[in-house]
């Protein structure tokens, strides 16, 4: 195992450096990830008779090891974070290869777990990688790059689903191992090519929980809650109330992430020009019409090309996201990043633990309330995002300033 100092990255060839491994990393979670979720809903429901209750429990069962990213801590004092992150990609590409291989409800929640352990600990290690290896002009732009390539690859493993599926009446065991050994091949192969990177600013291995990053702290629970309506119930309406199938499900994911492939680097380069509250508050005021409109879908059946539409500017607007990220990497102590990217990732899923599971049961009485539940957490975000400052730095972390946010500990 090579160490190499950030500071001296620059002299290795591009394709051995920081940034070109965080983008080979986006690059290979999502042909595991995005490939499962294009899946799982004709999954669940052709081959193991799923509804919305068991549904729920499944996506409660996928978000406990979101709940417990905490342990991330624990694991860095022993782990290099470089190499859990890789190793979290790695089971993540084996448990979904290995998906179909149990189609009972025990044994989908079996394999739901285990790569749900790899996609969160993936997550949170990637999220704090970023935010110590990206320099803070450069941030918004570089991020927004990297979430056009992991679009990228959704768009790939998306596209040849949509063409091959019919036309080679490909089986969900064929797909799934595919795509997850893809994912787990690309992780072995950065495990072995790419040196492990030293961050100037060694970072804390101890549970952090500050005060003054209690706005962020917020931001992240409201996310967590209001995007498991989007993620759990958004596509499973297109399937149980509107019979799409797999290629249709996929071709409507398509559309997002040619999108997204597009969009993404001008979000980057939105955020660092007008700020991360402006943002916020743009995506926030967006999600809150979105999820409205969702519900007048099931009230007052406004039909299928309203839904799809909907749909894709929903996952539009989630890509605004990444100003979260770059707020916080500006109020935040550099040694920080680590221990708070586990504990943000677990109060994001706070949330996420019970809401799949109980609005399970809201949707099978009345499927509309669960998308008005979701337009009130986005306008709590907005609220909330409104307190960001125009240029946040530590001392400074909300509009208030030192009235609300205690000095830097």
């Amino acid at each position: 195992m090579r160490l190499v100092p950030l500071a001296e990255a620059r002299d290795l060839p591009r394709w051995q450096r920081p940034e070109t491994l965080l983008f080979l990393m986006a690059f290979a979670m999502p042909l595991a990830f995005a490939t499962w979720m294009a899946l799982l809903n004709n999954f669940v429901i052709e081959v193991a008779g799923f509804t919305g209750v068991e549904i729920g429990w499944l996506h409660t069962v996928r978000e406990i090891p979101g709940f417990l990213a905490i342990g991330v801590i624990l694991l860095i004092r022993v782990i290099r974070e470089q190499v859990l992150g890789l190793s979290s990609l790695l089971l993540l590409g084996v448990a979904t290869a290995a998906t179909a291989w149990f189609p009972s409800f025990g044994g989908i929640l079996l394999m739901t777990a285990l790569s749900s352990v790899g996609f969160h600990y993936y997550e949170t290690v990637n999220q704090s990688l970023q935010l110590q290896w990206l320099e803070k002009k450069r941030a918004p732009q570089m991020l927004g790059w990297i979430v056009a390539v992991g679009s990228g690859a959704s768009l790939l493993s998306y596209g040849l689903l949509v063409v091959t599926w019919r036309a080679f009446d490909l089986s969900y065991d064929f797909v799934y191992g595919v795509a997850g050994g893809a994912c787990a091949l690309i992780a072995v192969f950065c495990m072995i090519a790419y040196p492990q990177f030293e961050s100037p600013d060694p970072q804390h291995k101890t549970f952090i929980l500050r005060r003054r990053y209690w706005l962020y702290y917020a931001l992240q629970f409201m996310s967590g809650a209001r995007r498991q309506i989007f993620v759990v119930f958004a596509a499973f309406m297109m399937v149980e109330r509107f019979g799409f199938e797999v290629h249709e499900v996929t071709a409507l994911l398509l559309i997002n992430y040619v999108a997204n492939m597009i969009i993404a680097p001008l979000l980057g380069r939105a955020v660092g020009h007008f700020g991360e509250r402006m943002a916020l508050v743009f995506e926030y005021t967006g999600l809150v019409l979105v999820f409205l409109a969702y519900g007048g879908v099931y009230y007052f059946g406004w039909g299928v090309v309203l839904a799809a539409g909907l749909y894709v500017v929903d996952h539009m607007l989630f890509g605004l996201a990444l100003a979260l990220k770059t707020y916080f990497q500006k109020i935040a102590d550099p040694r920080d990043i680590a221990p708070t990217a586990a504990v943000a990732f677990t109060i994001n899923h706070i949330a996420a633990v019970f809401l799949p599971a109980s609005l399970g049961y809201l949707w099978v009485v009345a499927p509309g309330g669960v998308f008005v539940l979701a337009a009130g957490m986005a306008m709590t975000s907005l609220l909330l995002a409104l307190l960001i400052p125009r240029h946040p730095a530590p001392g400074h972390e909300t509009r208030f300033g030192p009235l609300l946010a205690a000095p830097a500990e």
